[in-house]
């Protein structure tokens, strides 16, 4: 029992391990004296052996639960921002660094169900991090099979347990800031029916003012295996959330007292409240041996209401779509030769209205919705068509060869103002093909090469399809891109030292470039071309000085040499200076120390350089380095009581750090720009985690 049940769902954590090429993550990590090592791609995948790197629950499980910056800045090329659990930017390669508030650029998908909405906006936070077992990311325009976004993909997997029997598992966990947390789970296998249903819930006040954050949420799971042809997966994950928001601050007040939120918003008390569902159904379906098709259909629907200085935005968003996936062989072997495609179809409705905020008049009550300022709805709709041909040329040698095509349309109607002054319009963007061509070659004992060339693009958001006059912009396009990329991973020292390495060049022209005209009012127009240049490295050793315990210290270090190469506005022109929002290097590192006894000890280190925070490169944020530690103790009672016991110091020399930017940020009224989202001080938290076999 203890081999079994013990040793399979708390794993002895060996690291933040990212892998080049497409790797099935090892979510049970072998036990001590073993490693873990590269696996054969998988070319019956939608990504077949597109590079993609992987971070296993075992990388997860080495961060605060909550801290899904910490968790995606151990991959190099991908910044998390953090201005609140509320508010982040996922940025990859430097696309989606200029984006003022959110994540775009990319495609996120959670269980391979499109998560991502009809602009290209994905919300991370609307998913709990202990929920997931692996989070695989796919850095530029690589993967067509995921949208051939300019930023990538980043692919959710919450699995349901693998291990045959009935489980309750319940963590808990306390820290600073009044932080609680608690997820309780029921997981069962029994063959043919697999089932997980999670509960969450979390609160917390805050590091600052105006900060504090209380959540809700369900996971449903349900799989089960129809005949011998049929797996059919029922997804439901409910998140229903209020979060305050403290907004930016200005550094005299950054610097003073980063603990305070932005005046007006603390005066409004601003906050959202979101109540996101998500419901897939999907099918995998054997035709017969080598022909197999996934087929979901989802439906999403988000009601959001959010309080601001300026407004209050009341909004609602109804998605629904279908994802259809084919593989087949074409030959005997089939490692030889193989056919992936399939399609992507996604409408929403995006329905929005915006109020009077007469928080001056309320006595110091915070918000109260006025009149009415506007009412409006859109209709948005993706739709993508995939291919991708793999042919095994040798041995060694593997060629992957992909074509995409989008086709997107805006449908925008004003349903407030009539007449002359009605704003309503449509934009039909022209059908973009993306294609990709892989190479990869096997040096022998899980270490290979590879090469890509592929073609990416990024549609605007729908801030940026409107004119300053609400109209629907017809001259903005879309931002299109090449991507240019060569690395490799490999093995030494009898496998112990693990190292990969990335070289890419990504050629991003018709830049999408938000200009601010209001407080929170920003427009897009198509303003030049971006080079973006770098390097990424990430290397983890494998030691076992003892008989009972083993040493694994890691690094991976990201250079970001971004640059605009044509960028002209009306009276400047900046091309040649550093993209901005993005810092030149981060490094992550750290040291995990893991006893057979169940003591095991998590130290990382994260440096990040200072960020340009104007197109003039006239400011940059300052620098910084964090230091984090995480010990913990996990131990059997009798036959089927697991227990593990962990405590986490994150910020340890109490550093004042920026976690989120805003460029080119405008002061109104003859206040101060605000640029700066404080990070958390020095704080602790402790988990507990009781798992038993039924």
């Amino acid at each position: 029992m203890r081999s079994s049940l013990f040793y399979f769902l708390f794993p002895i954590i060996l690291g933040p391990v990212t892998a080049l090429g497409q790797e099935q993550a090892k979510d049970s990590v072998t036990y001590l004296d073993e490693v873990i090592l590269g696996v054969t791609p998988d070319i019956s995948s939608p990504l077949g052996i597109t590079p993609s790197d992987v971070l296993t629950e075992n990388a997860i499980s080495t961060q605060s639960p909550i801290d899904f910056a910490g968790t995606l800045n151990q991959i190099p090329g991908v910044y998390f921002l953090s201005g609140a659990l509320n508010t982040n930017r996922i940025t990859i390669r430097g696309v989606g660094a200029r984006t003022p508030f959110g994540t775009d650029k990319l495609r996120m998908y959670y269980n391979d169900i499109p998560v991502t909405n009809g602009t290209g906006v994905s919300a991370l936070e609307a998913f709990d991090l202990e929920n997931l077992n692996t989070i695989r990311v796919v850095k530029g325009p690589k993967s067509g099979s995921y949208g051939a976004a300019l930023g990538g993909a980043i692919l959710l997997q919450s699995d349901i347990a693998r291990q045959e029997g009935t489980f309750i598992q319940n963590r808990s966990s306390f820290g600073s800031y009044g932080l609680f947390k608690n997820n309780l789970s029921l997981n069962h296998n029994g063959g043919k029916v697999q089932a997980e249903v999670r509960y969450n819930r979390m609160t917390t006040q805050g590091y600052r003012e105006n900060n504090a954050f209380d959540r809700d949420g369900l996971l449903v799971n349900l799989g089960l295996q129809a005949g011998a042809s049929h797996k059919l997966n029922l997804l439901v994950n409910y998140i229903d959330y209020r979060a305050e928001i403290p907004s930016s601050l200005g550094l005299s007040d950054y610097l003073t007292d980063p603990t305070q939120a932005a005046a007006n918003w603390r005066e409004a008390k601003g906050f959202e409240a979101n109540k996101y569902t998500l419901v897939g159904l999907s099918d995998e379906i054997h035709f017969s041996r080598g022909f197999k098709n996934t087929t979901s259909i989802f439906l999403s629907y988000l009601d959001h209401y959010e309080p601001r200085p300026f407004n209050i935005l009341d909004e609602f968003t109804l998605g629904y779509g279908a994802r259809s996936v084919f593989s087949a062989n074409l030959s005997e072997d089939p490692d030889k030769s193989r056919v992936v495609f399939g399609f992507e179809s996604y409408r929403d409705e995006y329905n929005w209205s915006t109020f009077e905020n007469l928080y001056r008049e309320n006595d110091g009550m915070g918000s109260l919705q006025g009149e009415q300022l506007s009412r409006n709805k859109e209709f948005r709709n993706q739709f993508y068509a995939f291919a991708q041909f793999h042919w095994q040329v040798t041995s060694r040698l593997k060629v992957q060869a992909g074509l995409t095509l989008n086709k997107t349309t805006y449908d925008f109607r004003d349903q407030f103002r009539e007449g002359d002054e009605n704003r309503s319009g449509t934009r039909d963007f022209d059908p973009i093909l993306m294609p990709s061509l892989d190479l990869n070659y096997s040096l022998g004992a899980d270490s290979r090469i590879y090469l890509n060339i592929s073609r990416g693009f990024s549609n605007p958001s729908l801030e940026e399809s409107l004119a300053p006059d609400g109209v629907i912009n017809p001259d903005i396009s879309q931002e299109k891109g090449i991507n240019y990329e060569i690395g490799g991973t490999g093995f030494l020292f009898d496998s112990r030292l693990q190292g990969t390495v990335a070289l890419y060049q990504m050629d991003i022209k018709d830049l999408l470039v938000a200009q601010r005209v209001g407080e929170d009012e920003f427009i897009g127009r198509n303003a030049g071309q971006t080079r973006h240049r770098g390097m990424e490295v990430s290397l983890q050793y494998f030691m076992r000085p003892g008989n009972s315990w083993n040493v694994s210290p890691f690094l991976s270090y990201t250079l970001n040499d971004h640059n605009f190469v044509d960028f002209q506005t009306e009276d400047s022109d900046f091309s040649g200076n550093p993209l901005t929002g993005v810092p030149k290097h981060r490094i992550y590192g750290g040291l995990q120390i893991n006893s057979e006894y169940g003591w095991f000890w998590n130290t990382s280190y994260q440096f990040v350089d200072a960020i340009p925070l104007t197109d003039s490169t006239s400011l940059y944020s300052d620098a910084y380095s964090l230091l984090n530690t995480q010990f913990g103790y996990r131990t059997q009672w009798g036959s089927r009581l697991n227990i593990s016991l962990e405590m986490g110091v994150n910020n340890i020399f109490d550093t004042l750090y920026a976690s989120s930017v805003l460029i080119n940020a405008t002061g109104f009224g003859g206040s101060e720009p605000r640029y700066y989202y404080p990070g958390n001080g020095r704080n602790y938290y402790v988990g507990i985690l009781l798992l038993y076999a039924l």
